[in-house]
């Protein structure tokens, strides 16, 4: 069920899936951020640019983000993403390893998760 009550993000590494799953659950009316925290050396960036109500992560391997995506990176880069990511990861409401997921299948868990989820007061900032 939408809501125009709270706000999705969704994050996760090059080729998880993120911009697939944010225009499923738009289509469906969803407020959502897409949010490229795998770029960012600021390891709440997720929080503080776009302040969700409840954060997505999308997991996906390194030989999957490969394949879904033509990206010219190493190993060394996909891990440095994974570091990055470690404070969403942390802090995430739903997380969906979407390897072995077809973007149906990924849209209808964060779908089935949303459906229930009640947004709370909001916890301050501590990196």
């Amino acid at each position: 069920m939408p809501s125009d009550r709270f706000v999705v993000g969704v994050v996760g590494p090059c080729g998880s899936g993120k911009s697939t799953l944010i225009a499923a659950l738009e289509a469906r009316g969803f407020v959502c951020r897409h949010i490229a925290q795998e770029h960012s050396h600021v390891q709440d960036m997720w929080r503080r640019m776009s302040d969700p109500d409840v954060l997505i992560f999308l997991q996906a391997s390194f030989p999957v983000c490969s394949a879904r995506r033509t990206l010219n990176w190493s190993e060394a880069d996909y891990a440095e993403q994974q570091r990055r990511l470690a404070h969403a990861l942390a802090r995430a409401d739903l997380i969906v390893d979407t390897d072995s997921l077809t973007p149906g299948e990924v849209a209808a868990r964060a779908l089935d998760f949303l459906s229930t989820f009640q947004p709370t007061a909001k916890e301050q900032p501590n990196p």
